[in-house]
């Protein structure tokens, strides 16, 4: 049956529909049938998406809704929110993962027989796998009884389950909301079933669990919650929670208390009879990142909704590892409430230090010798108002490095935020040196991230030999470790870059002579690449198509990016496509097979408002599409490749492709416009567009040939190594 309560935007009608915003604001003018707003408000109305979905087949512009998008416009438009969607999802989907028959059983009739049914299957797999938060994460889970299904076990088809498991006092709940605002099931045999009005979104879940597998499908749908709501969340990107799970090392039992949704559990590695603890202070954070962990390993988890800092969910716990990306900057994180608490062994922290009382907290939660990484602003670095905590973490061995990211890293990524590694002190000495590590060298170019490979190797191998001898050879300009008696002075300042001798600069003058010959090489590639002057001509009145046209008819495939596939492979970003440089992304690797480009593919990047496409050549083929990218693979009969890229660089063809939010330009690739051109016409215009685009490559090098002789001659003037004559 159909969902009736999903509702739908007018942006989600025109993503539906392949259209611009524009196209549905006329077919509400022109028709008298189309759907009437069930929602919203005046100005951003929302429909009911079965009756949207009708129209749209009935006036031929909708085949078939593809089963992804149809699932996030019911997630999107659940009348409880996506969140609350999302955690339903998400307990379907691990009951699909872990007892695919009980979920037959359960889903076999109606809509509203399922919705009595789900919170006894459900018990059959959140128990286990979740304790006693089981009954917090979903209110009403009891012993099913009713529905016998293939391999033994049971569904029960009741109105009213068995009482919730019992929850640890000390325990902050994390609960689900259902429609009716109840936590179980309705005390009236003839009331709806409180889930009622999640099942059309769960079925479509569990057809996307059998096409891609449940795990892809939670990710897919987490995903797109968090790519469309960018300014909700604090994200730990892929990259760096790795990075931070390997400083950490294996773990039996590890705790995040700001969990987020839970990247940093996810990096860490499985290990048998391995325990994952999380906290965050926002219930459905926390239910998401309990059944995303559920979801990713067989891992007991342990997930509970709170602030960890006032009402700590695990105060017995001691865990092998924490690790943490917490709040920066807070002001009100229970200063006056929490002055006498026993995890301030370093000193009661500021009422601006924040970050201290997480980093203290982080301690208190280790088994002796554990190991705490946490994510900081690098302000925790050098405030005056937490030298003296920093001064007592270094003096009894706490800390241990401290490790200075490039810009970019993340959020906010204007800022080269810190990692600070720190172990809980055994009955052993203290180590008498500190690690200091400083990677802005591999920052990436204009928006581009950091050279992620780099930066992972670099760390790693400083690390590991740092604690194989405790202490580390000099790296100039990169690392190296620190007497903590040269640290405690009246700063007790731990930023990296003020401890570490200057980069050696190799041959000096030599090398800057060697950069200035180039430059002048491709200086003089660039004169010869200019454009001849432009032969006036009157404005052409070409027919025009689109690519959406160009696609239904067959003369390109259309494609996005955003799958790592099940091997390794060099990623091509938004960001590389923009700076005309090398791949240089990941992508965790999954199910689903990549996009791979191929030599002749027109690649378009969808967010910036920039006018760019790229042509995919022989050195970049074979790469994986990356996230906000979309491929055009033209039928080189039909299309040439280089004509197709240089009128979709024209600004005036994207400015009218364009919607605008408040933070960000989004780029309708099917509305973007070509004329209608025979082959060899197109051809003509292509060999110019590649033209430009050899001249455009050539002036990037030599910018960035410039940017490193006038850096070069900068630094070797001001450290001796170039004369000034």
């Amino acid at each position: 049956m159909q969902d009736q309560a999903t509702e739908v935007t007018a942006a989600g009608i025109a993503r539906l529909a392949g259209v611009g915003r524009a196209a549905v604001s006329n077919w509400r003018r022109r028709h008298a049938d189309f759907p009437k707003p069930v929602g919203g408000t005046e100005t951003s109305p929302s429909f009911a998406l079965a009756e949207v979905e009708g129209w749209l087949r009935k006036q031929g512009k909708l085949a078939e809704v593809p089963l992804r998008e149809r699932v996030w416009q019911q997630l999107a438009g659940h009348p409880e929110g996506p969140l609350t969607a999302l955690v339903h999802a998400g307990c379907a989907l691990l009951l699909i993962h872990e007892r695919s028959t009980v979920w037959l059983a359960a889903s076999a009739g109606s809509d509203e027989r399922l919705a009595r049914l789900l919170p006894g299957a459900l018990a059959q797999v959140l128990t286990p796998r979740l304790g006693e938060q089981a009954g917090v994460l979903m209110p009403g889970v009891g012993a099913p009884d009713d529905v016998n299904t293939s391999d033994g076990s049971q569904a029960t088809d009741r109105g009213s389950t068995a009482p919730a498991v019992n929850t640890a006092p000390t325990t902050p709940d994390v609960t689900i909301p259902d429609s009716s605002g109840s936590s179980g099931s309705s005390d009236s045999p003839d009331a709806p079933p409180p889930l009622l009005p999640s099942v059309p979104l769960l079925r479509g879940a569990a057809e996307l669990a059998a096409e891609v597998g449940a795990r892809q499908a939670f990710e897919f749908l987490l995903g797109r919650h968090l790519d469309a709501n960018p300014r909700q969340y604090t994200l730990t990107p892929a990259e760096l929670a790795a990075l931070m799970a390997d400083l950490a090392g294996p773990a039996r039992t590890a705790l995040d208390p700001a969990c987020g949704t839970g990247a940093l559990l996810r990096a860490v590695d499985t290990r048998p009879e391995q325990w994952l603890h999380a906290q965050d202070s926002a219930p459905d954070l926390a239910a998401l990142t309990a059944l995303r962990l559920a979801l990713h390993s067989r891992a007991g988890v342990r997930a509970a909704a709170g602030d960890a800092l006032r009402a700590d969910a695990f105060p017995e716990l001691r865990a092998d590892v924490v690790l943490c990306h917490p709040p920066f900057n807070e002001r009100n994180w229970g200063h006056d409430e929490l002055a006498y608490d026993p995890r301030w062994e370093y000193g009661f922290p500021a009422r601006t230090e924040s970050e201290l009382a997480w980093v203290q907290h982080a301690l208190a939660r280790l088994t002796d010798g554990g190991t705490a990484v946490l994510l900081m602003p690098p302000a925790a670095a050098s405030r005056r108002s937490g030298r003296r905590i920093r001064a007592d973490l270094l003096r009894r061995g706490a800390l241990r490095a401290v490790l200075a990211l490039p810009v970019g890293a993340a959020p906010p990524y204007n800022i080269p935020l810190h990692i600070w590694v720190l172990r809980r002190p055994e009955r052993n000495p203290a180590a008498p040196e500190v690690l200091l590590m400083d990677t802005g060298r591999f920052a990436g170019e204009g928006r581009a991230g950091p050279d992620w490979a780099a930066v992972r190797e670099a760390v790693l191998d400083a690390w590991r030999a740092f604690t194989r001898a405790g202490r580390l050879t000099e790296r100039p300009g990169l690392a190296r470790s620190v007497p903590v008696i040269e640290l405690l002075d009246d700063d007790v300042d731990l930023a990296p870059a003020r401890h570490l001798p200057p980069p050696a600069v190799a041959d000096g003058a030599e090398q800057l002579a060697a950069v200035r010959e180039r430059l002048g090489e491709t200086l003089r590639l660039t004169t010869d690449l200019t454009p001849p002057a432009a032969d006036p001509a009157p404005p052409a009145r070409w027919p025009l198509t689109t690519i959406g046209e160009l696609a239904r008819a067959g003369a390109l495939v259309m494609r996005t990016g955003g799958n790592g596939g099940h091997a390794r492979l060099p990623v091509l970003t938004d960001t590389d496509v923009l700076a005309a440089t090398a791949p240089s992304g990941t992508l965790p690797e999954s199910d689903e097979d990549a996009v791979l480009t191929e030599p002749g593919d027109v690649v378009v990047p969808v967010l910036g408002g920039g006018s760019v496409a790229r042509v995919i050549e022989e050195a970049t083929a074979g790469a994986a599409l990356g996230r906000n990218l979309v491929l055009l693979r033209p039928d080189p009969t039909a299309l040439d490749s280089w004509f197709l890229a240089g009128f979709l660089r024209g600004t005036a063809n994207n400015r009218q492709a364009s919607s605008y939010a408040s933070t960000a330009t989004r780029l309708d690739v099917r509305r973007l416009q070509l004329p209608r051109l025979p082959l060899a016409e197109q051809r003509r215009y292509g060999a110019r567009f590649h033209a430009l685009d050899e001249f455009e490559r050539a002036l990037r090098h030599a910018s960035r040939l410039g940017d490193h002789l006038v850096r070069g001659m900068y630094d070797g003037l001001t450290d001796g190594t170039v004369a000034p004559d």
